[in-house]
């Protein structure tokens, strides 16, 4: 079985292949203590690491948690901000939406500004986005959910009609 220091290796690997795989056992296996590598892998140059490295994060419930140190919670709230940088303004679409997945899976407040962002990006997107709001309570989130209930994609609607559904109204 690969521990944490063949994961780490590989996540440095010079092929792009390598470095995916790497962050999805990463990500499996929830190797919290990979997130500072994980967190990097957003920055990388091939938009299927990034989007396995936002998965792994997102699968990284532990991120959300207070963490019992402070390099803990620095760890979190770095990777928080660098998925909300990847949400808003990676090139790559599929990047973007695995970004607000992974928000959405942390539930973070700092990250619920780039998930709102989200709601105005490609319909996939959006779609990620509404969903992401799931992990999220408050007006601000209620009132996305009604503009999106009225979006031009059907999916997006049906999306933000269910949440909706569910959800108590804050008035």
């Amino acid at each position: 079985m690969l521990g944490p220091f063949e994961v780490s290796a590989a996540l440095a690997d010079p092929a792009p292949e390598v470095r995916r795989r790497a962050c999805e056992v990463a990500g499996r296996l929830r190797m919290v203590e990979l997130a500072p590598q994980l967190t990097d892998a957003l920055a990388d140059g091939t938009p299927g690491v990034v989007e396995a490295a936002c998965n792994a994060l997102g699968e990284l419930g532990e991120l959300a948690e207070d963490g019992p140190t402070a390099g803990a919670a620095g760890n979190a709230m770095a990777a928080v901000e660098a998925l909300g940088l990847t949400a808003t303004g990676h090139a790559d679409p599929l990047c973007r939406e695995a970004a607000v997945a992974a928000l959405g899976s942390l539930s973070a407040p700092a990250g619920l500004p780039a998930v709102l962002a989200a709601l105005e990006d490609k319909p996939s997107v959006r779609r990620r986005a509404v969903v992401a709001l799931a992990g999220f309570d408050g007006p601000d989130v209620d009132a996305a959910l009604t503009r999106a209930a009225h979006d031009r994609d059907w999916q997006v609607r049906q999306a933000a009609e269910d949440l909706l559904g569910q959800r108590p109204r804050y008035r």
